[in-house]
């Protein structure tokens, strides 16, 4: 239902399967893997998450991403995300669905430069979903693009908006 949307931004994704580029699955498998013994205070458990996630989420600003989902639950530390779920529905997350109606409004796809989630090789098929998009990178960011570089990302999202 295009009438319902006025404007489309996509952070860090493209209109194409992810799958050959992600490593979500290993890190879901990672994150599945974290052991926390009970009664420990949030910033000793946040540590033992990051040193158990350390060898397979090896970007440190990932794993403080990633970490933003471990909670304490009734004295015990958990993932926020359903991360069974992730894993069982992964092929589905990381595949775009088939649309045969181009978007028609204005889109931006707005990508992180250190990042392979937005490709040269896309934009035929950015192009042919989302005709008036216009595709940005932010310099020195990766895909966790709203955290990498924060005040570039905010400017180029109120870039886009219309004014108030």
């Amino acid at each position: 239902q295009p009438d319902l949307v006025e404007r489309l931004i996509s952070v860090d994704v493209s209109p194409v399967s992810t799958a050959p580029v992600s490593e979500f699955s290993a890190y879901v498998s990672a994150m599945k893997s974290v052991k926390i013994p009970d009664g420990l205070s949030r910033s000793a458990a946040r540590q033992l998450a990051d040193d158990q996630l350390r060898p397979v989420v090896q970007l440190p600003q990932l794993r403080q991403f990633l970490l933003t989902n471990l909670v304490e639950m009734e004295g015990r530390y958990v993932w926020r995300v359903n991360l069974e779920a992730i894993s069982n529905h992964l092929a589905d997350i990381m595949n775009f669905p088939v649309f045969h109606k181009p978007y028609p409004g204005p889109a931006l796809f707005l990508g992180g430069s250190n990042s392979p989630y937005i490709s040269s090789k896309d934009y035929p098929e950015i192009q042919r979903l989302f005709p008036k998009a216009d595709v940005q990178y932010i310099e020195g960011a990766g895909h966790i693009v709203h955290q990498d570089k924060f005040e570039e990302f905010i400017a180029a999202v109120l870039n886009f908006l219309p004014p108030p």
